[in-house]
C-alpha cells in the first residue's frame, strides 16, 4: 500500500521466505527445476541471456505483494484495537432461538435461494476468467446442502460505533452434504477432462451485523478471515476415487481462493449488504451504467509521500515538496479503469467524470491515489478507498463505504438519476479523504426493462411485434451496429491511430473497416448474429492497425440479456484495461419467422414491394451559419436511389412523400442531407430501416434516431406488400372485403 523505507536484515528475509513457502506449496519443486535448467543453460547450451533478469523481476513482484499483505494485516490489527477500545459492549445475550429458526427455514427457503444466487455468480466468473490451460469449464452442480450454519453459540452482544449499533456473534458452519461439481476440459498440450467435487465444508469465525437505513438494510462482515477447511475429490470423467488427502495442492488452492475472496469482500473493514425493502418488484438486474465524478481530495498528508521519512528528517524543503506534490486518481470498476488529470497540492480538485459499466446487480468502485514524480514518467502508489453499489429490490440503489475510524457511510438513491455525494477517507490512517459524486443512470433487467425511465415497450413497439413481454431467446437475430468511438488510445507518434473493431459472439467473429488516423472514428457498420442463450457476452476488441502487428487499444464485454424486440439499445461502452476510450453500439433483437424466408432472395417483383412514406423530421442538426438547414432525404435501396424535395430554413421538415421499391432483400438506407446550390451537400445524419421482419401488408409507424450526429429523428411509415393477397382481392372483391374485415377484427382484439 504505502512504501516504507526500512533496513532489510536476514530475519526479515527469512520471515518473508517462510510465509512465501506456506502460500506457495509448489515452491520446493520449482526451485530445483530452475537450478537444473540453469545448469543446462550454463554448461550445456544457452537458452537465453535474460533468465536471471526474469527471475529477478518475478522475485521483486512477489516481495511487493508480500509487503502489501503485511500492510493489510497492520490495518486490520489497528481496526480491531479501535473497535475494542472505543465501543462499549452490552452483556452477552442468548440466541439459541436464532440458530433454531435458521435450521428450520434453511433447507426449503434460504439454501435454494443462496445456491441459485451463487450458481449464477460462479458460472459467470468461470466463463469470463478461466485459465488459458482450460478450454471449457462447466459448473455441473452447486448445492449448499441441508445443514444450516450455527449463529451465536456463545451468545451475542451489541456495541456502539458512532451512531451505529453493531451486533457481534459467532459463526460456525460444518456440513458434509455440500455438493459443488466442476467439469473442466483441458486445452493443449494438456488434453482430456478433469472433474473436481467439493463435498464438505467447515467455516468458523466471528460475524458482525450492522443495521443501516433505519433497518431497511443490513451490513455484515467477519472480524478477521475465518477458518476454512474443505474436502475435495478429484478424478477424470466419472471416476471420483481419488480423495483430497492425496491431492493437497488442489485443496490448498481452493482454500486459498475462498480465503482471498472472503478477505476482499467481507472481512473488516470490507462489508457486504443484505437489503430488506418494504416493496419487492421481483426484477433481476443484469447490469447498469454509473457516472463517477472525482471531485476533490482534502487533508492529504505528507505521510502519503514515498519520501515521508525524508520529509520529517530534512525539514522545510521536503515539507514544501510534499505540499506541492502532484497527484491523480485512478477509478477502477472490475476490469475497467479511468484516470483523472494531474493536480498539485494537498487539496487537489479534479472534477473529472467517467462513464462506468456494471455487469451485475452489485459492484465495487475503487479509487487509487498516485503521486507523479517530477522529471520522471514513473508514479508512486499512495493509498486507496472504495465505494460499493447494490441494486435494491424496490428499484432503488444503495451506496456504502468505510468511514473514519471504520465507521459506516451509507447513501440511498430512491430512483435512477439521483446524485449521491460522498466523502470517503483513504484506507491509510490520517492520509486524507476523497470527495466523489455518483449517479446511477440506469439499471438493466432480464425482462428487458430499464429503470432509467421505467422503460417498457410502448404502443408503437407493441403493435410492431405483438407483445411487450420478453419472448423466447431462441430463433432470434441480434443486429449490432458499431456506430462510432471517442477518445481512443493513441499508439502512433503523430498522436493518431488507425482503429478497427473485432466482435465475437459465441463462435462467430465480425470485423469493421479501418478508419485512418483518428481517435474519434465513425464506422456505422451493421452485423448480425444468431442469438445464443445462457448469458453469452458480446466480446469487443479494439485495435489500431500497424505495419508489423496491430496494437490492442482496449476491450470490453456487453451483456445481451433482456433485449426486447422492437427496441434498439443505444449505449456507450467504455473500453477496459486502457486509460481512455469508448465505443458506441446500437443493438436490436429481431425474431425470425416464416415471413422472412424471402429475405436474402432476389426474386424481384415476385417478393412484392416495400412502400415507405417519409413523413417528417425533428430536431435536426443545424448545418448553416444562421442556425438552420435545408434538409432533404436521399433513399438508397440496393442500386436504386430516390430523393425527396428540399425544404428550406427548417430543422423540423415535413416531406409527406411516398416511395416504392421491389422487395429483393436489399438494405434500405436513409441519408439526410443539407442542400447547397454551390458546394456538395453535407450530411446531417443517416439511418437504416429494418423492414424484413415486418408482417405482410401492415403499415408500421416509427421514429428512427439518426446516426453519426448528436441529435435528430426521422418519422416514417413502412409497409411490406405481398402480391398473393393482392391477387385474391382482384379475383374476388367480396371475399377480399370479408377477409379485410376479419383481419381488422383480429387486429383490434
Amino acid at each position: 500500500m504505502v512504501r516504507r523505507n526500512r533496513y532489510y536484515d536476514l530475519n526479515d528475509a527469512m520471515a518473508f521466505f517462510n510465509k512465501f513457502v506456506v502460500r506457495n506449496p509448489l515452491l520446493p519443486f520449482v526451485i530445483p527445476l530452475v537450478l537444473v535448467l540453469w545448469s543446462i543453460e550454463k554448461w550445456v547450451f544457452c537458452f537465453s541471456n535474460w533468465v536471471p533478469l526474469a527471475l529477478a523481476v518475478w522475485a521483486t513482484f512477489q516481495y511487493k505483494s508480500y509487503q502489501q499483505r503485511i500492510v493489510v494485516e497492520d490495518l486490520n490489527k489497528k481496526w480491531k484495537q479501535v473497535m475494542l477500545q472505543s465501543s462499549a459492549e452490552t452483556p452477552l445475550e442468548h440466541c439459541e432461538w436464532l440458530s433454531k429458526l435458521l435450521i428450520e427455514v434453511w433447507p426449503k427457503f434460504i439454501s435454494p435461494k443462496l445456491s441459485l444466487r451463487f450458481t449464477s455468480i460462479v458460472e459467470r466468473r468461470l466463463k469470463d476468467r478461466k485459465s488459458r490451460l482450460i478450454e471449457t469449464i462447466e459448473l455441473q452442480e452447486f448445492s449448499l446442502g441441508s445443514t444450516a450454519p450455527l449463529l451465536g453459540l456463545k451468545g451475542t452482544r451489541w456495541s456502539t460505533l458512532g451512531d451505529r449499533k453493531i451486533m457481534h456473534m459467532g459463526f460456525d458452519w460444518d456440513t458434509n452434504d455440500v455438493s459443488i461439481k466442476l467439469l473442466a476440459k483441458l486445452a493443449k498440450p494438456l488434453l482430456g477432462t478433469a472433474r473436481i467435487v467439493v463435498n464438505s465444508l467447515h467455516m468458523k469465525g466471528d460475524l458482525l451485523l450492522m443495521p443501516v437505513l433505519e433497518g431497511k438494510a443490513l451490513l455484515y462482515s467477519f472480524v478477521s478471515t475465518p477458518e476454512v477447511r474443505i474436502n475435495v475429490a478429484f478424478g477424470s470423467g466419472g471416476n471420483q476415487s481419488l480423495p483430497a488427502t492425496e491431492l493437497p495442492v488442489v485443496s490448498s488452492w481452493l482454500v486459498k481462493v475462498i480465503n482471498d475472496s472472503l478477505a476482499k469482500t467481507m472481512v473488516e473493514p470490507r462489508r457486504r449488504c443484505y437489503s430488506m425493502p418494504a416493496v419487492d418488484l421481483y426484477k433481476k438486474a443484469v447490469g447498469g451504467t454509473v457516472y463517477v465524478t472525482v471531485i476533490s481530495a482534502s487533508k492529504l498528508s505528507k505521510d502519503n509521500c514515498a519520501r515521508s521519512q525524508q520529509c520529517h528528517n530534512n525539514g522545510f524543503v521536503e515539507e514544501n515538496h510534499c505540499a506541492l506534490m502532484q497527484t491523480f486518481v485512478e477509478v477502477e470498476l472490475e476490469e475497467l479503469t479511468r484516470r483523472t488529470g494531474v493536480k498539485s497540492g494537498t487539496g487537489p480538485k479534479w472534477d473529472s467524470t467517467h462513464n462506468m459499466v456494471l455487469h451485475d446487480d452489485t459492484g465495487i468502485v475503487k479509487f487509487h491515489l498516485y503521486e507523479c514524480t517530477s522529471g520522471s514518467v514513473n508514479y508512486v502508489y499512495l493509498t486507496s478507498c472504495e465505494i460499493k453499489i447494490k441494486y435494491v429490490a424496490d428499484d432503488s440503489t444503495m451506496f456504502w463505504a468505510v468511514g473514519a475510524d471504520s465507521s459506516i457511510i451509507v447513501k440511498h438513491a430512491e430512483f435512477c438519476g439521483k446524485e449521491v455525494e460522498m466523502v470517503v477517507p483513504f484506507e491509510v490512517e490520517n492520509s486524507g479523504e476523497l470527495k466523489v459524486k455518483l449517479v446511477l443512470k440506469e439499471w438493466q433487467f432480464s425482462d428487458g426493462s430499464h429503470s432509467m425511465n421505467n422503460f417498457h415497450l410502448n404502443s408503437r413497439a407493441s403493435s410492431l411485434y405483438g407483445s411487450s413481454n420478453l419472448l423466447t431467446r431462441t430463433g432470434r437475430k441480434l443486429y449490432v451496429t458499431v456506430v462510432e468511438g471517442k477518445d481512443l488510445l493513441v499508439k502512433d507518434r503523430s498522436g493518431k491511430c488507425d482503429p478497427y473493431v473485432k466482435l465475437q459472439y459465441g463462435k462467430a467473429f465480425k470485423r469493421t473497416k479501418i478508419v485512418q488516423r483518428t481517435t474519434n472514428p465513425t464506422w456505422n457498420q451493421k452485423f448480425d448474429f444468431d442469438e445464443i442463450g445462457d448469458g453469452e457476452y458480446l466480446k469487443i476488441r479494439c485495435y489500431s492497425e500497424d505495419t508489423f502487428s496491430d496494437d490492442n487499444i482496449g476491450s470490453a464485454r456487453v451483456n445481451l440479456e433482456g433485449l426486447v424486440e422492437g427496441s434498439i439499445k443505444d449505449v456507450w461502452i467504455p473500453l477496459e484495461k486502457v486509460k481512455s476510450g469508448e465505443l458506441r453500439f446500437q443493438i436490436e433483437a429481431v425474431k425470425m419467422d416464416d415471413n422472412e424466408g424471402s429475405r436474402g432472395s432476389n426474386g424481384g417483383a415476385g417478393n412484392g414491394l416495400v412502400e415507405i412514406s417519409l413523413i417528417e423530421g425533428r430536431d435536426l442538426v443545424a448545418a448553416d451559419i444562421r442556425g438552420t438547414s435545408d434538409p432533404y432525404v436521399r433513399l438508397q435501396y440496393g442500386n436504386l436511389t430516390r430523393k425527396t424535395k428540399v425544404l428550406y430554413k427548417t430543422l423540423n421538415p415535413k416531406w409527406n412523400q411516398t416511395f416504392e421499391f421491389p422487395n429483393n432483400g436489399s438494405t434500405l438506407e436513409l441519408h439526410v442531407k443539407d442542400h447547397n446550390p454551390v458546394l456538395p451537400a453535407s450530411s446531417i445524419g443517416d439511418c437504416v430501416v429494418e423492414y424484413q421482419g415486418l408482417p405482410a401488408n401492415e403499415m408500421f409507424d416509427k421514429w428512427i434516431p439518426l446516426q453519426g450526429v448528436k441529435k435528430g429523428e426521422i418519422h416514417i411509415q413502412i409497409t411490406r406488400k405481398v402480391p398473393e393477397i393482392q391477387k385474391v382481392s382482384s379475383l374476388d372483391p367480396e371475399s377480399a372485403t370479408k377477409a379485410n374485415q376479419i383481419s381488422n377484427q383480429v387486429n383490434n382484439m
